[in-house]
């Protein structure tokens, strides 16, 4: 396991998240596998997190953004700033339990080499102190018809599984990746697009990493704590920019990715969500109407990037059919 620890890294990636830091840490710290790096990736805080950071997690490279980035940007930096074979991308508000990393790295170590992605169980935490609760926050990434992607067994009581399975995808609350898959995975130098600024990245990764031939796989004795602050139920409250990327992200994450095969499949199921989410976006939520001016602006890139996943393409959609319920 020694040899296991050299190769693993942890990469945390903060924007104003000094109220979760302290638990955060603790669940670092608590690790019964120590990581062998730890960097954090700062997006301009304003409340001293880069400087908590850096006193909470000794030994830890903090590197400081002078603006906010996006996460996919500072999630790409801070796997450059690493060497470790494994690397787990971790939000602030999670705390992990005691054996998580050791628990992953060794699931990892036992499965085939085709599995690139890996998470534990994640939970629901409360508060600022990451209260655990035995609410479900993700079991993996699951797929639907009508084109989206849900945080699997979220809002519900923790019953399991009691084995490891693989699962579509990885939340990227506190997702373990292969850097042999990170890299192979790269479009155009990029493992997480930067389009995307923030939220659908890790579903855009995986969705992508699953046309590249990767797995994903969910160890159960594996747990975290997440505080999920962005849900379908608080959408109406939330910040204009942020139902804006959500909006353009899921157009991106299908155009990206979707082969043809998939696209006749769910075309009719995604065309009723397409109506619903356009129609509200033109009467109940105008504040996200420029997500159609940026994904058209930028249909060239978006294009070109298509045009280069699918040309890589190694598994064919039928293959991929049993993710989509």
């Amino acid at each position: 396991m020694d040899e296991m620890a050299e190769r693993f890294a942890i990469v945390v990636i903060t924007w104003n998240s000094a109220r979760y830091l302290r638990r955060c840490a603790e669940g670092i710290a608590s690790q019964s596998l120590a990581p062998a790096e730890v960097v954090v990736i700062d997006n301009a805080s304003a409340d001293g997190s880069a400087e908590l950071a850096g006193s909470l997690l000794p030994g830890a490279t903090v590197i400081r953004n002078a603006t906010n980035r996006g996460f996919s940007v500072a999630a790409n930096q801070g796997i450059a700033a690493t060497t470790a074979e494994l690397v787990l991308l971790l939000n602030p508000d999670v705390m992990l339990g005691e054996r998580y990393c050791e628990e992953i790295v060794a699931a990892l170590a036992r499965a085939g080499s085709e599995f690139g992605a890996a998470t534990g169980r994640l939970l629901r935490g409360e508060g600022d102190a990451i209260v655990p609760t035995g609410v479900v926050d993700s079991l993996g990434i699951r797929m639907t018809r009508n084109g989206r992607h849900l945080d699997a067994g979220a809002g519900e009581p923790d019953r399991g599984p009691d084995r490891d399975v693989e699962v579509f995808g990885v939340s990227g609350a506190a997702a373990v990746y292969r850097r042999t898959m990170l890299d192979d995975c790269r479009v155009f130098g990029e493992v997480f697009d930067v389009d995307f600024f923030a939220y659908r990245e890790d579903a855009d990764l995986a969705w992508r990493s699953r046309v590249f031939g990767w797995k994903a796989l969910l160890v159960t004795a594996a747990t975290a704590w997440h505080v999920r602050r962005v849900t379908p139920e608080v959408r109406a409250s939330l910040p204009p920019e942020i139902n804006m990327h959500s909006v353009k992200n899921r157009f991106l994450l299908r155009i990206k990715n979707e082969g043809i095969g998939l696209a006749l499949r769910n075309g009719a199921f995604e065309l009723v969500r397409d109506a619903a989410v356009v129609g509200a976006a033109l009467t109940i939520e105008r504040s996200s109407l420029p997500a159609f001016s940026w994904l058209w602006k930028n249909r060239a890139s978006i294009l070109a990037k298509r045009a280069e996943i699918q040309r890589r393409r190694r598994v064919e959609d039928r293959d991929l059919v049993r993710w989509f319920d």
